[in-house]
C-alpha cells in the first residue's frame, strides 16, 4: 500500500466506524482495523474521513463565458468543499454541448486545467435529435433539457412532444435525461421584489411540469431525473412516479434546504434562482422527503455569473446561486439540526449522485473505489466570507452566514489536492 489514512470516524457503505483505509495505485484496497504503509496519515480526533463528494449539477460556463466561471476556478472551489467529481452542465458555455463536436470543444477547454475529476452532460434542444446517439457514444453522461426558457437563447427549451421524440431515441440506450421541470404556461412576468418574483413561478409551474415528466417516463420507458426540486407539490408527483415503478429520480439543492423566502430582502438578488427559494414550511417538506428517500440526492446547481449580472432587481438579475465550495457545510448545518448524521449526508451528496451517473468507483470508501477523500471537521464553526471562496466571482447568498463543518483536506485518487491540476476528464462508463 502507498498510503494509509487512519481515523476514529470513517463513513463507509456499512456506516460509521473506526478504520484504517489502505490505498494503492489511486484506489482503496482495504478498510480494516490496522494497516501499515510507507505513509500513514492519522486524522485528528475531531476529524471524520468522508468519501469525496460527487456534484452532478455544476455550471462551469467555460469556454465562451469564462468570465462567469472557468474550469480552474470551479474545480479549485469544488476541492475546497470536499467535492472530488463534478459533471458539467451543457449550457452557458459557447458552444453549448449539444453535438459531439461541441463536446470535443468543451473537453479541450478543460484539459490540463482541472483539480478534480470532471464529466460532461449533453443537451437536448429542438434541433439536435440526430446528434443524441452520437453524443451518447462520445461519452456524455446523459442529457439535459429545459421545459421552460433556459436563460440563454442558444440553448432553447423543448416542448413535451420534442422531448418525447428525443426519449424515443434515448430510451433503448438506457441513457439518462435530466429535466429542468417548470411549465412555461404557468410562469408570468416577475416584478422587481422577491415576493413578486416568487409569485411569478408558482408551485403549480413545477407540479405541472413534473406531471409531464412522469407521463413521458411511463410512455417511453426512459430514465428521467427531475432537477432541483423546490416545491412540495412537485414532491407529490415524484411520489406517484416511484409508486408506479417508473424510472424517475429527483434531486434538491442546498439553497432550498437552507434559505427561506421570508428572509430574502427585495434587493438581495444573490438569492435569485429558478425555480425559486420558497417558504419555511415548504423547506421542511423538502427535508422530510429527503429523509424518507423520496428525494434521492443533493447537488449544488452551482450557477455563477459576474457581479454586474446580479445587479438590478429580481426581474432583471441573472438567476443562479454560487455555492460549489459550500454545499457540504450548508447541508450538514441543517441536517444535524433535524437529527440526520454524516452517513445520510454522504448518501445524498456522494454515493447517490455517483450512482445516478454510473460512477460506481466514486462516492464511497470501499475496496475497489477511487481513493477520493474529504477530511471533515463537523463541529468546527465558521462564518462564510466570500473573499475566501475559490469560484471566480465573489457573489454568493451564503456570505456572512454561520455554518458548521470545515473541509480541512481533500485527496484525489490518493494524492492531496494542491495547486497542480491533476483531475481527469471522465466519460460515461468510467468506473
Amino acid at each position: 500500500m502507498d498510503l494509509v489514512l487512519r481515523a476514529a470516524r470513517v463513513i463507509t457503505p456499512d456506516g460509521e466506524r473506526a478504520a484504517d483505509v489502505g490505498v494503492a495505485g489511486g484506489r482503496v484496497v482495504a478498510v480494516a482495523d490496522r494497516l501499515d504503509a510507507a505513509t500513514v496519515v492519522e486524522l485528528a480526533p475531531d476529524e471524520v474521513l468522508l468519501p469525496g463528494l460527487v456534484d452532478t449539477h455544476v455550471h462551469v460556463n467555460d469556454p465562451g463565458r469564462a468570465e462567469w466561471e472557468g474550469f480552474a476556478t470551479a474545480t479549485r472551489a469544488a476541492a475546497a468543499g470536499g467535492v472530488t467529481t463534478i459533471v458539467d452542465m451543457p449550457l452557458n458555455s459557447l458552444p453549448p454541448t449539444t453535438t459531439p463536436a461541441a463536446l470535443a470543444v468543451k473537453r479541450a477547454a478543460a484539459l490540463g486545467r482541472v483539480h478534480v475529476d470532471v464529466g460532461f452532460w449533453g443537451g437536448i434542444v429542438p434541433d439536435n435529435a440526430d446528434d443524441l446517439v452520437a453524443l451518447h457514444e462520445a461519452g456524455a453522461f446523459g442529457f439535459k433539457c429545459f421545459l421552460v426558457h433556459s436563460g440563454v437563447d442558444e440553448f432553447p427549451h423543448v416542448s413535451t412532444d420534442e422531448l418525447r421524440r428525443a426519449l424515443d431515441r434515448l430510451a433503448p440506450l438506457g441513457a439518462l435525461t435530466v429535466v429542468h421541470a417548470e411549465d412555461p404556461h404557468e410562469i408570468t412576468e416577475p416584478g422587481p421584489g422577491y415576493r413578486a418574483f416568487l409569485d411569478s413561478r408558482p408551485h403549480r409551474a413545477e407540479a405541472r411540469a413534473v406531471d409531464s415528466v412522469v407521463e413521458l417516463a411511463a410512455r417511453t420507458g426512459a430514465r428521467l431525473h427531475v432537477l432541483h426540486v423546490s416545491s412540495r407539490q412537485a414532491l407529490d408527483r415524484v411520489r406517484e412516479a416511484k409508486g408506479r415503478g417508473l424510472a424517475v429520480t429527483a434531486e434538491t439543492c442546498p439553497h432550498y434546504l437552507t434559505f427561506v423566502a421570508e428572509e430574502i430582502a427585495d434587493g438581495a438578488t444573490e438569492f435569485k434562482c429558478c425555480p425559486p427559494i420558497r417558504d419555511a414550511a415548504n423547506r421542511e417538506q423538502l427535508w422530510r422527503a429527503l429523509g424518507e428517500g423520496l428525494v434521492d440526492l443533493v447537488v449544488t446547481d452551482h450557477s455563477p455569473c459576474t457581479p454586474e449580472l446580479k445587479r438590478g432587481d429580481f426581474a432583471s438579475a441573472w438567476g443562479g446561486v454560487a455555492s460549489l465550495q459550500l454545499g457540504l457545510p450548508a447541508v450538514w448545518t441543517q441536517a444535524r439540526r433535524r437529527g440526520h448524521g454524516l452517513t445520510d449526508v454522504v448518501r445524498w451528496m456522494a454515493t447517490n449522485p455517483a450512482d445516478l451517473v454510473g460512477l460506481t468507483a466514486k462516492g464511497r470508501i470501499a475496496p475497489g473505489a477511487d481513493a477520493d477523500f474529504a477530511v471533515f471537521a463537523p463541529d468546527e464553526a465558521f462564518v462564510v466570507d466570500r473573499a475566501a471562496l475559490h469560484h471566480r466571482n465573489p457573489v454568493t447568498p451564503y456570505h456572512g452566514r454561520p455554518l458548521s463543518g470545515v473541509v480541512r483536506r481533500t485527496w484525489l485518487r490518493g494524492q492531496p489536492v494542491d495547486d497542480r491540476p491533476r483531475g481527469r476528464l471522465l466519460t460515461r462508463g468510467d468506473a
